[in-house]
């Protein structure tokens, strides 16, 4: 009998040990692998195994594998993909190797065109990676091509299978977190808590927001976890692994109300500390119970995609809510003690420095009505047409992108060039083409000011007494208004080493 397939899943570094978290897609993937009975895995994970290409070839010497699954993220974690794919490649070119994630998702040809890339899983993989490791070893290219959502070489060319539908999670078994050795080592001292823990109890976003990546991947499609299912994970993070608080990465946390009330009234009766993501329209419509079920939950703090003060801009977007909801839910998070983290984005392709400056404001006026609001600043920089969800790219035009010579801007085309820096920056918003130094360095002041005027609460590590000297310091430059080249600031923060949180969050 033909031992059972084995497939090695990588999730490449993006994040410091400190600033590690369980690689959730990961452990769904192997949780598919084992349900539907296309064998076992193996993780190595780089956020905690620095040395994690030397980890994944060892493991290579040591173990059969049928293939080897890459996790890959844009921006910083593309470098690490590329170089374990290759190292791989070099050593065992025997074994095939798969890309998945965003990364590959929104941008698949320019994964799939990679030598060192042999699979595109595009989309959730949940039925596309054990449907392909079972053709592995088995029909081959027929099988192959009766897979949804997935992207492959043929004889020298690329097959792009049809796009799979975004499968419902299973609500089984728990997620195997033994395979990540000890799960304890993931639990991190947060503002939440001592011991915060990450999880997702919902994935998808029913929004279609144009330069969103979560839009891009699941079309809209969300689905929530059952009552049961949370309350059953909650008790294992709290009652076996010690946790006293989580970090939801739900893509959108409150959807429909009467799909909320079951998993807040199990989030009540287990009282951890929670922060997540939110919409502005969604909290406030929550009813006066089910902000009595999120008091007694104990949520602390919740991350709003505020975006821009312009409101023909949020509908050009599809964010769906108004400039004034952003107001009063700065309003209605006062009144509830939840603190609201607030996105915005400047710097857009059209009417460029005038929208910057008039976000500014906005910043300003929402530090006056709340002053414990989290402001975080970020460069709108949208997605490529071809990186949109297929839906979205038949519904609407393109956005006209330009850089600062009036040329239309040429997106890489080659995971190469997606790597460099100036891409990387593009990926993680803080950079666009369009966008000159002054205006850059513009952004950068406020931000500078801004941060030092009102440092974080997440921020764990720098003494009281040097935040309350930054405040002090940044004072007179936030109060009228100064914030060109703030040089004692920079300097100030740099000693200080203040926390970020649109680098490095929770």
């Amino acid at each position: 009998m033909p031992p059972m397939p084995r497939t090695l899943l990588i999730n490449p570094t993006i994040a410091s040990r400190r600033s590690a978290r369980f690689p959730l897609a990961l452990l769904h993937l192997s949780a598919a692998l084992e349900r539907s009975g296309a064998g076992s895995s193996r993780i190595i994970d780089g956020n905690v195994d620095r040395d994690f290409i030397d980890a994944t070839l060892h493991a290579l010497e040591q173990e059969r594998f049928d293939l080897a699954g890459i996790s890959v993220m844009g921006g910083p974690q593309l470098a690490p993909a590329i170089a374990v794919s290759r190292a791989i490649r070099e050593r065992f070119p025997q074994v095939p190797i798969a890309w998945g994630g965003y990364f590959p998702t929104l941008n698949t040809a320019a994964a799939i065109a990679s030598p060192d890339v042999d699979y595109v899983v595009r989309g959730p993989g949940d039925e596309t990676l054990p449907e392909l490791v079972a053709a592995l070893r088995g029909e081959g290219a027929p099988a192959l091509e009766r897979i949804a959502g997935l992207s492959w070489k043929r004889a020298g060319g690329i097959v792009h299978n049809p796009a799979r539908g975004i499968p419902v999670p299973a609500d089984g078994a728990r997620l195997p977190y033994e395979l990540l050795g000890d799960p304890r080592r993931y639990l991190a001292r947060t503002y939440l808590g001592e011991r915060t823990v990450a999880h997702q109890a919902a994935t998808g976003c029913r929004f279609r927001c144009t330069f969103c990546g979560v839009a891009a991947m699941y079309g809209g499609a969300t689905h929530l976890s059952s009552a049961a299912r949370l309350e059953r994970d909650l008790g294992y993070f709290k009652h076996e692994l010690g946790a006293d608080s989580v970090q939801y990465y739900d893509h959108n946390f409150f959807d429909r109300e009467q799909d909320m009330v079951p998993l807040l009234e199990v989030m009540a009766r287990f009282e951890m500390p929670w922060w997540c993501y939110a919409r502005a329209d969604a909290l406030l419509g929550l009813s006066a119970r089910s902000w009595e079920l999120v008091r007694r939950s104990r949520l602390r703090m919740a991350y709003i995609g505020a975006e821009s003060p312009n409101g023909q801009m949020l509908k050009d977007i599809r964010k769906g809510t108004r400039p004034d909801q952003t107001v009063e839910v700065v309003k209605l998070c006062k009144r509830q003690g939840v603190i609201p983290e607030l996105s915005f984005m400047v710097a857009p392709p059209e009417n460029t420095e005038e929208e910057t400056e008039r976000t500014f404001a906005f910043i300003r006026e929402l530090k006056r009505i709340n002053p414990e609001a989290e402001v975080i600043v970020y460069v709108y920089t949208p997605l490529p047409d071809e990186s949109r969800h297929e839906s979205d790219r038949r519904r609407r035009a393109p956005v006209a992108m330009r850089d600062l010579h009036g040329q239309p801007v040429a997106f890489p085309k080659t995971v190469e060039e997606w790597a460099e820096p100036r891409w990387i920056d593009y990926a993680c918003h803080a950079d666009a083409p369009w966008l000159d130094e002054k205006l850059r360095r513009r952004i950068h002041d406020f931000v500078t000011v801004l941060r030092c005027r009102y440092p974080t609460v997440q921020d764990l590590h720098s003494p009281a007494w040097a935040k309350r000297g930054l405040r002090a310091m940044a004072g007179w430059r936030y109060r009228f208004g100064k914030i060109d080249r703030p040089w004692e600031l920079e300097l100030a923060s740099r000693l200080v080493r203040l926390r970020m949180p649109q680098v490095s969050g929770l």
